[in-house]
């Protein structure tokens, strides 16, 4: 358990350096630590990432099934044991014949539920790059429903997990991790899977592609989910639940779909991605337009941006040069070595890993060879606080691709809050009067009070939902 434990919070800290932002919802629907057993079930877009961020995020330990061909590399097995990974074999792996045993695999899954344990599983097979949800397996139904079949006393829950990265392939993007509802397997699932083995499988296999397809948001690439993400915000009445703010964003991004060939809907998408832009260069999020800034928000605002650019910029220039060539090299170099277009976000994340081990090495060392241990030791200290540096620059891009026009703004800071304001006013009335224009007349309204109106949202309405910073 110590190993595990090290582990995971290594993982945690190397994705928090990875990632700009991970942002976890849903981890009331986990059940604590000794609460009974669980199988994390997700969606594969990222590879070796996926069970990663699942493993750092959930609160609970929790073993993965692994492809057994993984185990045959000595590094990569000491790890997997260390994580209680299960092996599995798979067909792709060993011909594609129809012999492949995976009846010891099975009874390692079943021991790990029957001991209250969780285990994790992608029940789409393999890791992909498609857009959208591929379709499931029945391996997690007939894994939860055999494993409450010889464990009778143990309640299985499955939880959907649904991962959604802004850019899979991208170092310091975001990605968004949530969980679901959990879909109970108890003595009257059983029942009915003892009637019908195949029917119940299919049931609730069913269930489940249902659920995770209601926490995975996709669209033709990950600018646009940003726009269509600003879009539902600017739509969305007051105090919705997450799952109204979900089927929305999934409404959205599927209207969009059939309805990018208009002129109209281009050019909305086009403002939108304007007013984001703005807010984003201003350093500003969508809820700031919705409450008072005081003089002192005004100053603080303006403090933090200088230093920024007194101080983290400067401090940011010997990382950023002894980085960013490395950082363009596995840029170019990781589609070449990834085997295929799903694992070039994991390859990027090895990579890097590996170049700044050897950064950390070779500078010490030269160093202390050059000028002595004093100096090597130094070295170290300095690489940790422009490190630091340059992740807190490159975490916000935006504002130095703009760092004057951004002072500029921030020293008149109210009068761009009216602006940005009036704006989002407007823009809230062009997208409620095209929802009620262009919603198919068979799709029944999530929010009829909202369906076809056409005025910007009061100040009445203004106590939205948590998410409308840079979260997605």
């Amino acid at each position: 358990m110590l190993v595990y434990r090290t582990i995971q919070g290594g993982l945690r800290f190397i994705l928090s350096v990875f990632y700009r932002q991970i942002e976890i919802v849903g981890l009331e629907h986990v059940p604590d630590e000794g609460d009974g057993p669980v199988i994390f079930a997700g969606n594969h877009p990222n590879s070796l990432l996926d069970p990663a961020l699942i493993t750092t995020s959930c609160g609970r330990v929790v073993h993965f099934a692994a492809k057994d061909v993984l185990f045959k590399s000595p590094a990569l097995r000491v790890v997997l044991d260390a994580m209680g990974a299960v092996p599995i074999a798979r067909r792709a792996d060993h011909g594609g014949g129809s012999s492949v045993d995976n009846s010891e695999a099975f009874d390692g899954m079943f021991r790990v539920l029957g001991e209250g344990r969780a285990m994790g599983i992608f029940p789409e097979g393999l890791s992909h790059d498609e857009a959208q949800l591929a379709r499931l397996k029945t391996g997690a139904a007939r894994i939860a429903l055999g494993a409450h079949d010889k464990h009778p006393a143990q309640v299985i829950k499955i939880v959907p997990c649904g991962l959604n990265y802004m850019n899979r392939k991208r170092f310091r993007s975001r990605v968004l991790v949530q969980f679901g509802p959990p879909i109970v397997v108890d003595q009257a699932r059983l029942a009915r899977w003892k009637q019908d083995e195949r029917e119940e499988v299919r049931a609730l296999t069913t269930e489940l592609e249902t659920a995770m397809r209601a926490l995975t948001i996709n669209a033709s690439d990950w600018d646009t989910l940003r726009v269509i993400d600003g879009v539902r915000r600017l739509y969305q009445p007051a105090n919705i639940t997450l799952e109204e703010r979900v089927e929305l964003s999934r409404r959205f991004t599927e209207a969009y779909k059939t309805l990018s060939h208009r002129e109209d809907v281009r050019a909305l998408m086009d403002r939108v991605r304007a007013y984001l832009d703005r807010l984003a260069a201003s350093g500003l999020s969508d809820r700031d337009l919705r409450r008072a800034v005081s003089a002192r928000d005004a100053l603080v605002r303006f403090f933090r941006h200088s230093v920024f650019t007194f101080v983290w910029l400067p401090l940011a220039a010997p990382g950023l040069t002894l980085f960013l060539p490395a950082g363009l090299a596995i840029r170019l170099l990781a589609p070449v070595f990834a085997p295929r277009r799903d694992v070039i976000g994991t390859t990027k994340f090895v990579l890097g890993l590996l170049a700044i081990v050897a950064m950390f090495a070779a500078v010490p060392f030269y160093a202390t060879w050059r000028w002595g241990a004093g100096a090597g030791a130094l070295s170290i200290l300095a690489l940790l606080i422009s490190g630091y540096a340059s992740l807190q620059v490159l975490a916000r891009t935006s504002a130095l691709k703009s760092v004057g026009v951004t002072f500029g703004r921030l020293l008149f800071l109210r009068q761009e809050l009216e602006a940005l304001r009036q704006e989002r006013g407007e823009l809230e009335a062009l997208v409620i009067d095209a929802v009620g224009r262009l919603r198919p007349a068979e799709m029944t309204p999530l929010f009829p009070e909202r369906a076809g109106q056409g005025r910007p949202q009061t100040s009445d309405d203004s106590k939205d939902d948590t998410d409308d910073g840079d979260k997605k």
